[in-house]
């Protein structure tokens, strides 16, 4: 695209400060230089289904005890989150996160990491919860019954974006299997990212 508009930059980590309209247009490029490739943003329903990989907890790894704010062992391993994110960050203008409350483990400045620091989940995919928030196609809906397969949220132009997974900064109950949150499609800040998807034709 020509530029990192990332503010925590290095060749292995994830790209921020970029809204859900950069993704489409980083997409669209990539997809018109590649025939074929038709990469897209996953819908929330399959960015879920991904990151739990058969799992029906909390986390994919297992169940989830949050003891403070940032403060939830059972994402340490798995997961760059508000409560550990300080922990061996190395560039210099991480976020002063010295006065985070309930900290896992407490730390003057935090930010985002290399991807593949972590343990994968049990497809391989890594970094699924934590690091950064990562825009889904759709926008939000309204959960209901019955059960529906394969449910898209609203798609009109202009309307928010869910975003899954949590991020460096946020709290232990963000970064869930089942959180949802979401954007404006224009938003774009240091902790909010995208995964491309490869989707299946049904």
């Amino acid at each position: 695209m020509g530029e990192n508009p990332s503010r925590f930059q290095s060749p292995d980590r994830p790209v921020e400060q970029v809204s859900w309209e950069d993704a489409q247009a980083f997409m669209a490029r990539l997809n018109g230089l590649i025939p074929g490739l038709e990469l897209v943003l996953p819908t929330e329903a399959q960015w879920e289904y991904a990151c739990r990989a058969g799992s029906d907890t909390a986390l994919f790894s297992g169940p989830i005890e949050i003891l403070g704010q940032r403060n939830a062992p059972a994402l340490d391993p798995i997961a760059w989150y508000g409560g550990n994110s300080g922990v061996d960050f190395e560039l210099s203008d991480g976020r002063d996160s010295s006065g985070w409350p309930a900290q896992q483990s407490p730390h003057p400045r935090s930010g985002s990491h290399p991807v593949e620091r972590k343990r994968p989940n049990p497809w391989g995919l890594y970094d699924m919860l934590g690091n950064v928030w990562e825009w889904c196609a759709d926008g939000l809906r309204a959960y209901g019954e019955p059960p529906v397969v394969d449910p898209v949220g609203p798609l009109e132009s202009g309307a928010a974006r869910v975003v899954r997974g949590g991020s460096w900064y946020g709290y232990a109950r963000h970064c869930r299997c089942a959180y949802r949150n979401q954007f404006a499609p224009d938003s774009c800040n240091d902790y909010l990212g995208f995964r491309c998807a490869r989707v299946q034709a049904s």
